[in-house]
């Protein structure tokens, strides 16, 4: 069986949300084109609570390739039966409350695709069956445990895949709550990770590891520099290829500004910029990274980043970073660590989880509500800070017993 394996669609992401679903397209023609199914390892929206329109694109999508002739067929569907062999889980990016509907399961309940959250999915084709066990992303803290609840085990018979959505040690090692690959359970034949925007082939107990990357860019690091594009996965012969889309360019510019005046930084800039641009098809995206101390008595102002951007957004979707800009932000540690680039691949939510739990740790929180949780609650998109201090105040009350339950007791 061939397998089209394509992450981290984010549709609705705002910055570039006509990329988001055009290149979410464009990899599932390609995908229908030259594979019997589609494996999705979440964060198909970027928003856990997404505008009604961003809802009604995805389902006019998804609708319309369920709707399409496939080789392969779901043997286990979706809710209502789904007829396409579009396998899913839920990212983090969707991720809601324990037994809230997320805007993946939706599109389950209307039979575009199998969502795989927390359970087993099987594709049939000519007599194969392929069972993929889906781990919908979860925080760090709770993916050692989920894992150990599931129990997920190969299925007899069967070519078996693991499909799981979560920050990876190996790749990002930042956090001791990271999960580390040799937690992953022994057996399966495939192992399929989404949430890192970059694409990685690797080995896991003897077995292939893949993550395709994002379909659209958002984070704008080092990493994402290389074309967009999904994993065919040959079951039969255990081989893969990776399948470029047509995608918008990406390029990263490194602009030492040691020892040289600020005009001199602002040309080159401009320069590298229309350089850029004039081999591209479509307006590309460019981020400038300004390091190293200017020529002394230079005058920093010369340089106005906002300024450069403006005068070549007809070129060039521009964005730029630099020293001068971290020195007006401020001296803090914790943003020095941000800006300084150790945080490769992590996202900015995911950073602020990070410190959310440490702190909460050093304060000796021991309350039963999941620290995780706590953070959802106040981190809601949408909701202003009053509301969102109301409900997490709801949500910490809810974790002491009444006052009957507390006459009772005693």
């Amino acid at each position: 069986m061939r397998l089209a394996i394509i992450s981290d669609l984010h549709i609705g992401y705002e910055r570039f949300s006509d990329d988001a679903l055009l290149q979410a397209r464009r990899a599932l023609e390609a995908a229908h084109a030259d594979a019997d199914a589609v494996l999705i390892p979440g964060d198909i929206f970027d928003n856990r609570t997404p505008k009604p329109e961003v809802i009604a694109s995805a389902m006019r999508l998804f609708r319309e390739f369920s709707g399409m002739e496939w080789t392969a067929k779901p043997a286990e569907a979706g809710e209502p039966g789904a007829r396409a062999p579009i396998v899913v889980i839920p990212g983090t990016h969707e991720r809601r409350a324990q037994d809230i509907e997320n805007p993946v399961s939706l599109l389950s309940i209307a039979g575009f695709v199998v969502d795989a959250s927390n359970r087993r999915a099987t594709l049939e084709k000519d007599g194969e069956k392929v069972s993929i066990f889906g781990i919908a992303g979860v925080s760090e803290e709770r993916f050692g445990e989920i894992l150990s609840k599931l129990n997920p085990e190969p299925e007899p018979g069967a070519f078996n895949i693991l499909m799981f959505h979560q920050s990876l040690y190996e790749l990002l090692p930042f956090s001791d709550t990271f999960l580390r690959m040799d937690m992953l359970p022994k057996g399966f034949d495939l192992y399929v990770c989404g949430h890192i925007h970059g694409r990685v082939e690797k080995k896991l107990h003897g077995s292939d590891f893949l993550i395709p990357g994002s379909t659209v860019l958002t984070q704008l690091k080092e990493g994402e520099q290389e074309g967009k594009g999904f994993y065919i996965y040959d079951t039969s012969s255990r081989t893969f290829s990776f399948r470029y889309i047509d995608s918008r360019k990406f390029v990263l510019i490194k602009e030492d500004a040691s020892n040289r005046s600020a005009l001199d930084v602002r040309h080159a800039i401009e320069e590298k910029v229309k350089g850029i641009a004039s081999s591209s098809n479509s307006k590309p995206i460019i981020r400038v990274e300004i390091t190293g101390k200017l020529r002394e008595g230079s005058v920093n102002l010369e340089l106005q980043p906002k300024r450069i951007a403006e005068e070549l957004k007809d070129t060039a979707i521009v964005e730029i970073g630099s020293k001068i800009d971290a020195e007006e932000i401020g001296k803090d540690a914790e943003a020095q660590e941000l800006r300084s680039g150790k945080l490769k691949d992590m996202s900015i939510k995911d950073y602020g989880m990070e410190l959310f739990l440490e702190n909460l740790r050093k304060k000796g929180y021991t309350l039963s509500i999941k620290p995780s949780d706590l953070f959802e609650v106040l981190a809601q998109e949408g909701s202003s800070r009053d509301k969102a201090i109301s409900e997490a105040i709801a949500l910490l009350y809810s974790s002491f017993p009444s006052a009957s339950e507390s006459m009772e007791s005693s």
